[in-house]
């Protein structure tokens, strides 16, 4: 991954050293030995990510990094400090520092934070191209997300929507099953087209079959004139059913054939309605368990599931947490009325630790109170559920910035080795960094 450097120091060995080395890795890297020639290099450059001591004679370090952060507003700023104490690291955050390294640099974090600052201005030009999509799109059918789990949903998406074939979609609550449906139609209506979304379990059992195929005037009591169903209503369009398997088992072979014969039969009617209409369903059972125990038929499901689309949790994509969080709370501010900026960073080390049994839903929840209750621009630890801020364990209380940094260090290899059951190989690769580093940094953790 390539990029443009700025490296500030005022010690000459230091910087030409470590300017090499980013040279030799493959980037682009000016280098400035004082504030003055940083902010004149910064303003006629352009760089990708700054790199800066803060300690230096003239322009302090935390007022470097605010007039560098107000004149790169978008670019990551990374403080280089000998000094491990927490009062410098805050005030560098507070000037408008993104991330820090410690004297003497270990090559393999520098380059590690490099690569994520570059991966992090990537991020915001897809967010930003994501929010232009919502502008124009209404926000209705954005698929956020560059994990692998969300990269092949999107590809399915773009394969199956222009056609016309049922989907089932399968995925736990809150993974945005109704997204995803609404992404297929899109891709495969002209943006006139109905799409009609019903949520099964929510229909009283008694009126499903009105409410699905519609009825004639004295049909039942309370029939007091005709109505148009649902599939009538989605005529030429898409039909969402969210729920799928709360249809009672009596009501599914009309549903198969409405399916199969594109014609329905109001209750209490003689003549059958043409439809054309697509359905796509969705659940968050194991239908195959269903069919086993018989409270759904074998024969609707091979009908419905002609392409299935299984949504990740978002535990296992939590990757793009970071951009999901950006976001929703950009749409948030549009419905809250607030003008939160996004999430420090220690917040996000939460937010990416959690559970998330509710997935994208629950983000936003909590988002959303965070962005209600907090008075800055920036959610911070402070502003999360305690609950959720205490699933961010470390093993050492100490103040002190390096034992800080080694236990969260430690603690997330050990949940990252967890969640590849000890295989090294593949947590070294989720880690972003070579086995030989991982062994070498599980020896000095004393993991």
């Amino acid at each position: 991954m390539t990029g443009r450097i700025l490296l500030v120091d005022d010690e000459d060995v230091f910087r030409e050293d470590i300017a090499s080395l980013l040279r030799h890795e493959g980037y682009v890297c000016e280098a400035a030995a004082s504030g003055a020639e940083a902010l004149r290099i910064a303003q006629s450059e352009a760089p990708d990510i700054i790199l800066s001591d803060m300690v230096m004679p003239g322009i302090s370090g935390a007022e470097l990094v605010r007039t560098l952060a107000a004149a790169c507003p978008e670019t990551p700023i990374v403080v280089i400090t000998a000094h491990a104490t927490v009062e410098t690291t805050v005030e560098a955050f507070r000037a408008g520092a993104t991330d820090y390294l410690l004297k003497p640099l270990v090559i393999d974090d520098l380059i590690r934070k490099v690569e994520r600052c570059l991966e992090h201005r990537r991020l915001q030009a897809e967010l930003r191209f994501l929010r232009k999509q919502v502008s124009l799109a209404g926000g209705g059918t954005t698929i956020v997300g560059t994990s692998r789990p969300i990269q092949a949903v999107r590809d399915l998406i773009a394969r199956v929507g222009p056609s016309n074939s049922s989907v089932l979609i399968t995925g736990e609550s809150g993974t945005g099953k109704e997204l995803v449906a609404r992404a297929l139609h899109a891709a495969g209506s002209n943006e006139r087209a109905p799409f009609i979304a019903v949520n099964c379990a929510a229909l009283p059992r008694d009126l499903i079959e009105s409410e699905l195929f519609g009825h004639m005037r004295g049909a039942f009591t309370g029939a007091m004139r005709d109505k148009r169903g649902l599939f009538e209503l989605a005529n030429g369009g898409t039909l969402f059913l969210d729920e799928l398997c709360e249809l009672p088992v009596e009501l599914q072979p009309k549903l198969l054939r409405a399916i199969e014969q594109q014609e329905i039969l109001p209750v209490g009617g003689t003549r059958v309605i043409r439809t054309n209409v697509r359905i796509i369903a969705a659940t968050n059972r194991v239908l195959r368990d269903e069919i086993a125990t018989r409270r759904f038929r074998e024969d609707l499901y091979f009908r419905i599931a002609v392409v299935e689309i299984a949504l990740p949790p978002l535990r296992d994509r939590r990757e793009d947490i970071p951009m999901l969080a950006d976001f929703l709370i950009a749409r948030l501010n549009d419905r809250l009325k607030r003008r939160v900026n996004g999430v420090a960073h220690s917040a996000l080390r939460v937010l990416m630790s959690a559970p998330w049994r509710g997935n994208v839903r629950e983000l936003e929840n909590v988002l959303e109170r965070a962005m209600l209750l907090t008075n800055n621009e920036i959610i911070g630890i402070e502003d999360l559920p305690a609950e959720l801020a205490g699933t961010l364990a470390t093993s050492d209380p100490s103040d002190d910035l390096r034992n800080a940094v080694r236990a969260y260090e430690r603690e997330h290899i050990r949940h990252v080795l967890a969640t590849t059951n000890g295989n090294r190989e593949e947590a070294s690769r989720r880690l972003g960094i070579d086995a030989s580093t991982l062994y070498r940094r599980m020896r000095d953790l004393a993991l």
